[in-house]
């Protein structure tokens, strides 16, 4: 009888260890989520707000380091003057610009 006893025991355990198995792994996912995934969406919705808000004559940062000021404004491309010679005119994608500067 003893042993009926402890065999039952041993199935009622075994679904416990499945179902924390289960929970700990969904916290895990949660936490993971939390943690890496949505400050990364933020980021990437914050950087769209930005690009769409940008307007000629406004000051950039370009992911190269260098300052300019933005001539022209298209589709997916801008035109960032570098610099006091009027003839560094450089078109980019708009993805290469890191910060913007509103001007006043």
């Amino acid at each position: 009888m003893g042993i009926l006893l402890t065999a039952a025991d041993a199935g009622v355990s075994a679904g416990g260890g499945l179902i924390s198995m289960v929970l700990i792994y969904g916290i895990f996912i949660v936490a993971m989520w939390f943690f890496f995934f949505r400050p990364q969406s933020k980021e990437k919705k914050r950087m769209a707000a930005m690009l769409a808000a940008l307007e000629v004559g406004d000051c950039v940062l370009t992911t190269s380091g260098f300052y300019g000021i933005i001539i022209d404004i298209s589709d997916d491309t801008v035109v960032v003057e570098f610099g006091n010679n009027k003839n560094c005119r450089i078109p980019m994608d708009k993805n290469a610009i890191s910060r913007v500067e509103k001007a006043e």
